[in-house]
């Protein structure tokens, strides 16, 4: 059984309900937990209380989770290791792309510029959500994302759990207690234990990518992962799913061959009506900074080409302060840099073709979302779409850790189809025309995108 959410409330509760259901295994991956989630939290400690044979696996991002103060997440997390010592195991991964000199005198926050783990799966036992939302209230509330939840989907499950269990192996571990191992160390009133003594934290690049490619490659013998999309079509494998992992700090650069690949193969079909002729491509991104492979592959393609982008009001660092206020400014400048391109390879928006690019704006909101859908034609359901964690930009490509999955809908009126068509339909509900261009670009806001642009 798919469904796919709508809203944040939804994602939240039915999280919670994952959770107070778990029997065997909870296992989740995200950026952080944030510091006022004490209802999630009590509802792990209690389901693990309540069932002497569960367990809990956290795959969490170091940098992000152990930022200094009280309420970091590792901190949060100290009190269910204490209470579960033998069944709660917290990995921590962190980028080794930032080491040396400048690991000694970049400060927290700002160290998370150098790449972070960014995979978001939440499961229990047989179920899993993939998502693009992190562990924080404003995730659950007035963040808009997609979330995608698959119900007794044993093989999904396997595989995510093994993805993490992969990571976990070039991780640190948190702990209540010292570890006896090299590159193992104290931070505040806990300790991060490094696992393998064998490879310096910093030099995890050929380990990590022998990892990864061994492990997708055990994988790929399933050929796809078949899901029935409907408990009423239960012989009827009329989905499949393919993950994809973007590492490109690992070398391991699945997603630009996925979208390679995709694009290749979607082109305008002659001998049919006019309406039906040309396929159609929904993209969005809440940091919309598209990666120039990617925007190579877009303005390449006859197909039409719908983006929907964050307006700096809805874009989650707008009214920060100090240098992260101009974040929203930058993303900016990279969109006016990308409709210049459009506009020279003659794709501007025209009677329904093209590429047009939409600014996502909802009063109160902030805009997170990512992916892709593919329609044979405007008038069709998606028959494709790409959802996970990956933002589809520079940053995604080459600097973070992702998780994506591809799923293919192979019936003409299957329920995901409508479901996927919903889903695009709503977010385009509050995104209207593009206004980026009439947007002044501070001088320094320039100066800094330019130093910093494969961060965004």
């Amino acid at each position: 059984m798919i469904t796919v959410l709508r809203e944040p409330t939804d994602f939240y509760g039915l999280l919670l309900d994952m959770i107070r259901r778990a029997e065997q295994r909870i296992f989740i991956s995200s950026l952080y937990i944030g510091s006022a989630e004490s209802e999630l939290i009590e509802a792990i400690q209690k389901s693990l209380s309540e069932k002497p044979s569960l367990r809990l696996h956290l795959q969490l991002d170091l940098n992000r989770s152990t930022r200094p103060g009280v309420s970091s997440t590792a901190k949060i997390l100290l009190p269910l290791l204490q209470e579960f010592p033998d069944r709660v195991t917290v990995s921590m991964f962190r980028s080794p792309s930032l080491r040396g000199f400048l690991a000694k005198i970049v400060p927290p926050r700002f160290n998370e510029g150098w790449g972070t783990w960014h995979a978001k799966i939440y499961g229990v036992d047989d179920e899993v959500i993939i998502s693009g939302a992190n562990l924080n209230k404003s995730y659950f509330t007035n963040r808009q994302d997609r979330y995608i939840h698959f119900a007794n989907q044993p093989s999904l499950a396997q595989y995510c759990f093994n993805f993490l269990q992969t990571i976990s192996t070039f991780s640190y571990r948190l702990s209540t207690k010292p570890g006896a191992e090299p590159h193992s160390y104290q931070q505040e009133n806990y300790f991060l234990d490094w696992p393998d003594p064998q490879t310096h934290p910093h030099e995890i690049h050929v380990k990590a990518q022998e990892a990864l490619s061994a492990f997708q490659l055990s994988q790929r013998t399933i050929h796809g992962i078949q899901i029935p999309s409907s408990s009423n079509n239960l012989d009827s494998n009329d989905v499949l799913l393919f993950p994809i992992i973007q590492a490109g700090q690992f070398n391991i650069r699945e997603e630009e061959s996925a979208l390679s690949l995709l694009f290749r193969n979607l082109h305008a079909s002659e001998g049919r009506p006019a309406e039906q002729r040309r396929p159609l491509i929904d993209l969005t991104s809440g940091y919309f900074g598209l990666y120039v492979a990617y925007q190579n592959l877009v303005l390449a393609n006859d197909v039409t080409t719908r983006i929907i982008a964050a307006s700096p009001k809805a874009n989650g660092f707008y009214g920060s302060k100090g240098i992260s206020g101009r974040i929203p400014e930058g993303y900016t400048l990279l969109e006016q840099q990308f409709m210049t391109a459009v506009k020279r390879a003659g794709r501007l928006w025209k009677q329904g073709t093209g590429v047009q690019l939409t600014e996502w704006e909802k009063d109160g909101w902030t805009y997170h979302a990512k992916g892709i859908w593919v329609s044979p034609s405007p008038s069709s359901p998606p028959v494709l779409t790409l959802f996970g964690s990956t933002n589809l930009n520079s940053r995604s490509a080459h600097i973070d850790t992702e998780l994506s999955f591809v799923m293919i809908l192979q019936g003409d009126s299957s329920p995901v189809q409508k479901q996927l068509k919903d889903e695009i339909d709503g977010l385009r509900v509050h995104a209207s025309g593009w206004k980026g261009g009439q947007r002044n670009v501070r001088l320094w806001t320039k100066v800094i995108v330019r130093l910093v642009k494969g961060m965004l």
